[in-house]
């Protein structure tokens, strides 16, 4: 019997693999993400700080 890792990890990806490790460890699609993290960048770069911060926290694949 295996048993599924479901730690949160970095993923290769774009940048940082950061959206895509939340992706694969919610199971929501990598997209979803990338957009919720680019629509609050836009006013005043509200979500530069927690993106720069699970990039820090979270180990790489």
């Amino acid at each position: 019997m295996s048993v599924k890792d479901n730690r949160l990890r970095r993923q290769n990806g774009i940048f940082a693999g950061v959206c895509g490790g939340l992706a694969a460890w919610t199971g929501i699609s990598v997209f979803w993400f990338r957009l919720l993290f680019f629509i609050l960048l836009l006013p005043g770069g509200a979500s530069a700080i927690p993106y720069f911060i699970l990039w820090l926290v979270m180990p790489k694949k």
